[in-house]
C-alpha cells in the first residue's frame, strides 16, 4: 500500500529531525502518560462559559488553532465565479452530471476547481448532498468517457505515474471491491447528489522527500495552486496558512456554490472524507456553521485523535510527515504535547451544536480510542447547547452502533483505511435520523 511505503520514510526521518523523546511512536496503552484536558466550556482565563457565550468562547477556540496549529483562515476573498463545462445523463439515466469550474477571481484567470456534480432524476425540488473530495481526479467517480481527466500534480499515492492523472483509472472507486467507494449510484437511489472535487486542484500534496529545484516541495510547491490568491508567504510568521486550511476553505467556497444551485438543499449536506481529506472536512466543518452534518471518516492523528494521549500518529510525526500541513507555531509541541492550550476535543466542540458522527478503524497509528475520548470530552458541549450529546457508553466493540446518538456519535470498524460501503451507511442513516424529526 504506498500510504504505509511512504510512511516506513517518514518514520524513519524523525530519527534525525525530532528531538529524542518525540521520535518514538507509542503503541502501548499501560504507557500512555496521563495528561490533562482543557474544558471547553471554561475560557482560557479560566471563566466558566455561560449560555450566551458560546459563540465568544468558539471563537476564542477556532483562534488557537489558527494561530497554533492549522494557519488562519483566509478571506472569502472576490467570491466564486461559476461555468459549467459539461452536462449529461448518467447513472444509465437515472442521474444527471454535470462539471462545474469554480473561478476565483471574476476575470476567470488564475487557480480553478472542477467540480462534478450528480444529481438524481428521480426525486423533485432540491435534494440532500453528499460533499466530499477525492484523492485520484473526479474521473475515477465514474466511469463516463466525458467526465475530464485531473490536469493536478500528483504525488503518486494511489498509482499516479509522473505525477499525473490517467484515464485508465476511470470509474476506478466506484467498484466494490476497493479499499475505497464513492457509491454515486446508491447515493442517487436514496436521493442524494454528490458534491466532489479533487483535491490535488486546490493545492498539491508531495510526500516529505520529494524535491523541486533543491527545495522539499512541502516547504514550497505544496503552497501553490489557491495559495497564489493571498500573495506572498510572511516566513517571519508562525501562523500562515496551511495546505489543510486552504483545502477546508474551498469547501467553505464549494457551499457558496451548493447555496446557489437551485437542485441542492443547503439546509441538509453531509460534509465528510477519509484520512487528510477527513482532516479537511472537520476543519471546515468546525469553522463554518453552515454545514449541517459532519462525518470525518480515520482522520489520524492532526484531526479527531487527542494529541495529549501520545498514541500512533503524534505531533512529532505530524510536523516532521506533514509540514505543509500544519503552521511552525506547532513544532513547539512535538516534544512537549503537555503544553498545547487546546487538545483535539475542542475542535470538535465546535461543531456544536451541529450534527457530527466520528467514524474510525482499528489501525493503531490512527488511534480510534482516541478518537472515542476526544468525542466523549466534546460531548458536555452539545449537552450545554440543549442537544443530546454521545450515549454514555464504553468504548465500542467494531460495529458497535451504541455510542451514535442523535446528533453525536462515533463508530468504528475492522478491515482496511478507505471509506466502505458501511461507513456510507452508518453516515446516511446518521443524518436522516436528523432530518427525518423535522
Amino acid at each position: 500500500m504506498p500510504f504505509l511505503r511512504n510512511l516506513a520514510v517518514v518514520v524513519a526521518a524523525l530519527w534525525v529531525t525530532v528531538p529524542l523523546s518525540a521520535q518514538k511512536v507509542n503503541y502501548d496503552e499501560a504507557a500512555v502518560a496521563p495528561y490533562e484536558l482543557q474544558d471547553p466550556l471554561v475560557f482560557a482565563d479560566g471563566k466558566k462559559v455561560r449560555k450566551n457565550q458560546w459563540q465568544e468562547r468558539r471563537k476564542e477556540i477556532l483562534g488557537m488553532f489558527q494561530h497554533e496549529m492549522y494557519g488562519v483562515l483566509p478571506p472569502k476573498g472576490e467570491g466564486i465565479f461559476l461555468e459549467t463545462i459539461e452536462e449529461g445523463s448518467t447513472l444509465h439515466g437515472q442521474g444527471t452530471r454535470r462539471q462545474v469550474r469554480m473561478w476565483f477571481r471574476p476575470d476567470k484567470t488564475g487557480p480553478k476547481v472542477d467540480w462534478l456534480i450528480v444529481t438524481p432524476n428521480n426525486v423533485e425540488g432540491p435534494v440532500p448532498v453528499v460533499l466530499l473530495y477525492n484523492y485520484a481526479g473526479n474521473h475515477t467517480i465514474l466511469p463516463d468517457e466525458e467526465i475530464l481527466v485531473s490536469d493536478a500534480w500528483f504525488q503518486g499515492l494511489f498509482g499516479e505515474k509522473d505525477n499525473k492523472a490517467s484515464a485508465d483509472d476511470r470509474g476506478k472507486y466506484n467498484r466494490d471491491a476497493e479499499k475505497t467507494v464513492y457509491p454515486v449510484g446508491t447515493l442517487a437511489a436514496r436521493g442524494y447528489a454528490t458534491v466532489t472535487a479533487c483535491y490535488n486542484e486546490v493545492s498539491p500534496d508531495p510526500s516529505p522527500v520529494q524535491m523541486k529545484d533543491g527545495i522539499k516541495m512541502q516547504d514550497g510547491f505544496a503552497y501553490t495552486g489557491v495559495f497564489d490568491l493571498w500573495g506572498p508567504r510572511d516566513p517571519s510568521r508562525g501562523d500562515n496558512t496551511t495546505s489543510l486550511m486552504a483545502w477546508a476553505w474551498v469547501l467553505m467556497r464549494a457551499m457558496d456554490m451548493i447555496e446557489q444551485d437551485p437542485t441542492l438543499d443547503q439546509s441538509r449536506v453531509i460534509l465528510t472524507g477519509y484520512s487528510r481529506l477527513a482532516k479537511a472536512a472537520l476543519i471546515a466543518g468546525a469553522f463554518d456553521e453552515r454545514f449541517p452534518v459532519v462525518v470525518p471518516v480515520q482522520t489520524g492523528g492532526g484531526g479527531v485523535p487527542l494529541a495529549k494521549r501520545n498514541f500512533g500518529e503524534s505531533v512529532a510525526t505530524e510536523v516532521v510527515s506533514f509540514r505543509h500541513w500544519y503552521c511552525r507555531a506547532y513544532d513547539k509541541y512535538a516534544d512537549n504535547t503537555d503544553a498545547l492550550p487546546f487538545d483535539q476535543h475542542m475542535l470538535l466542540a465546535c461543531v456544536a451544536p451541529r450534527a457530527l458522527l466520528v467514524e474510525g478503524f482499528d489501525s493503531p497509528w490512527f488511534d480510534t480510542k482516541g478518537e472515542y475520548l476526544a468525542v466523549k470530552a466534546a460531548s458536555p458541549v452539545w449537552k450545554f447547547l440543549g442537544k443530546k450529546g454521545m450515549p454514555d457508553v464504553e468504548w465500542p466493540s467494531d460495529y458497535d452502533t451504541s455510542a451514535i446518538g442523535p446528533h453525536l456519535g462515533y463508530v468504528r470498524r475492522a478491515g482496511d483505511h478507505g471509506i466502505t460501503p458501511i461507513d456510507w451507511a452508518w453516515m446516511l442513516d446518521f443524518a436522516e435520523g436528523i432530518w427525518n424529526k423535522r
